[in-house]
């Protein structure tokens, strides 16, 4: 199963080192970014985002390099806190980061964090960007999505088939809905330490799968938590109800909190 997962997230293990040519008037300027530039990793929706949220960073005079987490340092069991001489503060305090470059940074909050304002901060080899906030909330699902605005799911009757129009789900499948910002967990899981096995979210009897508006039975909901192997990544397994219409649109609810609308889990 996890190797269908690193396929269906190849845009988080695909980063290799390149090299990058900057002139010394580059070198000296301080990384340039603003609050607006911070956005989901999984679907670029803005904040409020959650502890263990995966996010990114956009702006410029970031890293002189692109780098990325590699199959073998989520293997290791853990995340860096620093990619091609960068690193992002949380009130602070260094975090995970996934991904690097000139223009964009992918960190993980850490699962610690409680929720309210933060201050984010990126530095580049001792040059401090801007101190910006950002607010947190218990929990913020945030789905992830490919072209289209297809959410990112396998069927697990289908042995974990990436869910498209060519290969879609059908009713009465069991669903592995991938998300990000579902909050804490139990047991917890510490920042960046990749999940070894499965943890459930603590905000479980407030969540919600809406397909086309309507929710799901919550019975139907077989598991929501971390998703072993990974690190911010979280999954919902549903069944699929039997009059699911073709192509739904699915939004997922945490409290007051709901993903993004006009995303569509692909069902035939």
């Amino acid at each position: 199963m996890i190797g269908s997962q690193l396929r269906a997230f190849r845009w988080l293990l695909a980063g290799a080192v390149a090299s990058v040519a900057l002139s010394g008037g580059l070198w000296a300027q301080a990384p340039d970014y603003t609050s607006s530039g911070i956005v989901n990793s999984s679907d670029f929706s803005p904040g409020p985002f959650a502890p263990g949220s995966v996010l990114s960073l956009f702006g410029s005079n970031f890293a002189w390099t692109t780098e990325a987490v590699t199959p073998g340092e989520l293997a290791a069991g853990s995340l860096p806190t620093e990619l091609a001489a960068v690193r992002v503060y949380v009130d602070n305090v260094p975090v995970p980061l996934l991904y690097a470059s000139p223009t964009q940074i992918n960190f993980l909050v850490p699962t610690e964090q409680i929720p309210g304002d933060v201050s984010v901060t990126m530095v580049r080899e001792g040059i401090r960007g801007p101190s910006v906030t950002i607010t947190l909330v218990g929990a913020a699902p945030a789905l992830f999505v490919m072209a289209g605005s297809v959410a990112i799911a396998q069927d697990w009757n289908a042995s974990y088939t990436l869910l498209t129009t060519a290969t879609p789900a059908h009713p009465g499948d069991v669903v592995v809905l991938y998300s990000t910002g579902l909050g804490h967990t139990n047991p917890p899981w510490a920042s960046g330490e990749v999940a070894q096995s499965k943890a459930n979210i603590t905000a479980l009897a407030s969540l919600q799968v809406l397909l086309d508006g309507t929710a799901i039975d919550p019975h139907q909901i077989l598991y929501a938590g971390v998703t072993p192997g990974f690190s911010g990544l979280y999954q919902i397994n549903f069944r699929l109800p039997a009059n699911t219409g073709t192509n739904p649109e699915i939004r997922v609810q945490v409290g007051s909190q709901t993903s993004i609308p006009n995303v569509t889990l692909a069902v035939e």
